[in-house]
């Protein structure tokens, strides 16, 4: 995937009503590209459309029931049958007709009679441009395919450090673990809400709600700074105590700042946990 190669022979439709005219452009490329023939403009849609499809269309316009121009719209409407490139063969000289075509979308216009070293010419740059197309059109699916792996393994990687955060913080106190999932149902419960509240509302978009969320279970993660004689007391705090228990959050927060301080940058989904 590293240059636009091509290892197949590429497929050239050429769509004419005059008999003479399709035997003429088949004996000047044969030798070079594989050939299809289409007598009338349906014949032409219905190769175009299939399985296997013309990398390039070779198209008279002035043809009976459905001229090149129809042949050209049609073409184009159909996601694809789009990106096909066309060359316009005909007898028509006008610049109008010229820049009619063009405007429909044909890449180029080739006047009868043609000349064959013209119409090879031609060929061979169109099919390059083609080709750098679709190697374009491959690297970019596969560079946001990779975009996408990427930002789910980040994500995944975040849920699972703040999972371990907090389960550290569960080994600590077996209380915690169920506070800390409460706790993350009561905010998903009172993001809701506050969705409809016209100050609220607009900061809580479903990316910000997600973080909060998502990070809601590392609020108690400063709880391992406490003193198990504190965290574990099976009764009522004295307010010494209780002033050193609610120091958790200060210590959680802290840590965070800390380990944001180390990577030399604010982690963005972190704010909410902060």
């Amino acid at each position: 995937m590293d240059t636009p190669e091509f290892s197949k022979q590429e497929v050239v439709l050429v769509v004419d009503d005059t008999p003479d005219n399709l035997s003429l452009m088949s004996e000047l490329l044969k030798d070079k590209y594989r050939v299809k023939l289409a007598n009338n403009g349906e014949k032409a849609l219905k190769i175009a459309s299939s399985s296997n499809p013309p990398d390039i269309i070779l198209l008279d316009i002035m043809m009976p029931l459905m001229d090149g121009y129809e042949v050209m719209k049609r073409l184009r409407t159909e996601s694809n049958t789009s990106s096909i490139p066309v060359i316009f063969l005909t007898a028509r000289s006008e610049i109008e007709d010229e820049r009619y075509g063009l405007e429909l979308g044909a890449v180029d216009y080739i006047t009868k009679p043609v000349s064959p070293p013209i119409v090879l010419a031609r060929l061979k740059t169109h099919l390059a441009l083609k080709r750098a197309r679709d190697f374009l059109k491959d690297k970019n699916e596969y560079l946001q395919a990779e975009v996408r792996r990427r930002t789910e393994e980040i994500i995944a990687i975040q849920d699972v450090t703040i999972l371990a955060l907090s389960s550290l913080a569960e080994t600590r106190d077996n209380d915690t673990g169920n506070h800390i999932r409460r706790t993350q149902m009561y905010i998903a419960a009172l993001c809701k809400h506050l969705k409809g509240h016209p100050r609220f509302g607009p900061l809580l978009t479903d990316e910000n709600v997600d973080s909060i969320y998502k990070t809601a279970p590392l609020h108690d993660i400063g709880k391992v700074g406490i003193p198990d004689n504190i965290l574990l007391k099976p009764g009522k705090l004295t307010v010494d105590e209780f002033e050193i228990m609610k120091k958790h959050a200060v210590l959680g927060k802290n840590a965070i700042e800390k380990a944001e301080k180390r990577l030399g940058m604010e982690v963005d989904f972190l704010k909410f946990a902060k």
